[in-house]
């Protein structure tokens, strides 16, 4: 039996999953004749007949579905190999690009950031700030190697490590309601009131606003940061990142709202990468150094903090 090529493997993988041969050949950006060729050669070569092409759409023999199986297995070690190729030859790299979100708590990570690029003179820090899901479109869209967000972690094509709960607290300041904040308060009754939600900066927004009350007047603003200062101004109300506001909650310049109506909601903050892409020698070690001084917040930040009066 002669060897068969990577090629021949996924002119046939592809004639499978695509359902014919013209589809195929598309997708691999070939000629029909060509894929035709591929794996009539393939078969020759194991002596065995791989594709029913009896019908109107190619079908796989049984002895096609038990090498089918195994053909995809290797087409997978195969770019995995690829992957591995390309890190090794990147060498280490020049800049990487790390894109912090809305949900970031600045001061930790910035220094866990700051000590370790210390130790990489090599490797400059490209930082950006994005907002909503605009950590995951830079990402995702390859303009970026690093982002420190919530996750949607059913994305299979990123991975992640947790850094910790944070908790979003509807709060308001004192005086803002004219009626006790402490009552079990409903969206009804806040429909009067100027709520501030934050921009999505994705160009391509793929959520729909969080904790948004229908029919009550909207500010809108760029980061959590202005926002704090809208709602401790009296100037409207929202959810706010527990982290941010914990002295002033204490201090009583906020209150919470929370409660059967407003539970708020706790989030996972965490570092996510591609894990379809290659990374550099550099980009694992941060991956590494992260992974090693997780979590970043203290567990009590990942609690939602009830109005007075209210149950928990």
């Amino acid at each position: 039996m002669s060897s068969f090529t990577l090629h021949e493997l996924q002119c046939f993988e592809a004639v499978v999953s695509d359902g014919g041969f013209q589809a195929a050949a598309e997708r691999l950006h070939r000629s029909h004749p060509s894929v035709f060729a591929a794996v009539a050669k393939l078969e020759r070569q194991l002596g065995l007949s791989l594709l029913d092409r009896s019908g109107y759409r190619v079908h796989l023999t049984e002895a096609g579905q038990a090498f089918h199986r195994k053909v995809r297995f290797l087409l997978h070690e195969a770019t995995e190999l690829q992957t591995y190729a390309a890190q090794l030859a990147m060498g280490e790299e020049a800049e990487l690009r790390v894109v912090l979100g809305d949900l970031c708590p600045l001061p930790p990570v910035l220094a866990l950031l700051s000590r370790f690029f210390a130790e990489h003179p090599q490797t400059r820090l490209h930082l950006q700030f994005e907002t909503v899901t605009g950590p995951w479109e830079r990402l995702l869209e390859d303009e970026a190697d690093l982002i420190v967000h919530r996750v949607p972690k059913s994305d299979v094509r990123m991975e992640w490590i947790d850094l910790g709960r944070v908790a979003m607290v509807p709060v308001v300041a004192p005086g803002f309601l004219p009626f006790p904040p402490a009552t079990d308060i409903t969206p009804q009754r806040m429909q009067a009131f100027t709520q501030c939600v934050i921009r999505d900066s994705a160009r391509h927004p793929s959520e729909h606003g969080h904790f948004l009350v229908e029919g009550a007047p909207q500010c809108s603003v760029p980061d959590h940061l202005m926002k704090k200062e809208l709602i401790l101004h009296g100037m409207a109300w929202g959810h706010l990142p527990r982290f941010m506001i914990e002295a002033e909650l204490r201090d009583g310049r906020l209150l919470s709202v929370a409660g059967r109506h407003f539970p708020g909601v706790v989030e996972e903050l965490a570092a996510a990468r591609r894990r379809d892409r290659p990374h550099g020698p550099v980009a694992d070690l941060l991956w590494e150094f992260l992974a090693r001084h997780a979590p970043v917040l203290q567990p009590t930040l990942g609690r939602v903090p009830r109005a007075k009066g209210t149950r928990a």
